[in-house]
């Protein structure tokens, strides 16, 4: 598995008590496999992405990413494995205006210490395979929202990370538009075998994912099981 997390339990305080966000919440995911997290706000799919991306550190459990058990890495380590190991699509892409979309994943690139100049190409191409072969070189101002997302994708795909974490990625999209995206993250966790935790409110996308599971109230029910 690429991604697993065991046990994870993680509590906020709430004045003089706590809240549970997540109790005791163990899943994975394979390379290739997308699977997908649904559930009412409130349930706990959020701090869950959070705990699988290595942002927050859970009170007890472990996730494991690529073979790394990461909940007792300092923070420089795990830093570097976000940068190495996990790709992130957020929910608003969050695209720098003065950049071009390919600029974009070539800044990605140098936060890992890699000069643009021999990644560009490589960029391009991981463009072109998001749909944006012939924009790679628009501005922000030029693209539509859902070829922002797309940005946002392939943003996430550099560096060959081995688990991508996708946030609400249809949230501010029309519904031909956001079944589209949602195609597409099925597509790229297939062909650059990856293994996807998609969280998502639109249930209406769950035929696309391989396995859906639930929350509600900081736990998992029952897996519905492979939606194929």
């Amino acid at each position: 598995m690429s991604i697993t997390l065991r046990d994870v339990t993680l509590t906020y305080p709430d004045g003089d008590s706590t809240v549970t966000a997540l109790d005791r919440v163990s899943l994975s995911a394979a390379p290739g496999e997308l699977h997908a997290l649904v559930g009412p706000s409130g349930s706990g799919k959020s701090s869950l992405l959070a705990a699988a991306a290595t942002l927050i550190r859970p009170d007890t459990g472990t996730v494991e990413i690529a073979g790394t058990e990461a909940t007792d890495l300092g923070d420089r380590a795990r830093t570097q494995l976000r940068l190495n190991r996990i790709g992130i699509v957020f929910q608003q892409p969050n695209l720098i205006p003065s950049l071009t979309a390919v600029e974009q994943l070539l800044v990605t690139d140098h936060m890992r210490g890699r000069p643009p100049r021999t990644h560009r190409a490589a960029a391009e191409r991981l463009l072109a395979t998001v749909g944006l072969d012939g924009k790679q070189h628009r501005r922000v101002a030029h693209l539509s929202g859902g070829e922002r997302q797309r940005v946002n994708i392939a943003r996430a795909l550099t560096g060959t990370p081995r688990v991508l974490l996708v946030d609400e990625p249809t949230a501010a999209l029309d519904h031909d538009r956001g079944a589209r995206i949602v195609e597409l993250i099925a597509d790229v966790t297939r062909t650059h075998d990856v293994a996807t935790l998609m969280v998502t409110h639109d249930t209406e996308y769950l035929d696309t994912a391989d396995t859906v599971t639930t929350m509600r109230d900081g736990r998992i029910l029952p897996e519905r099981g492979p939606s194929r």
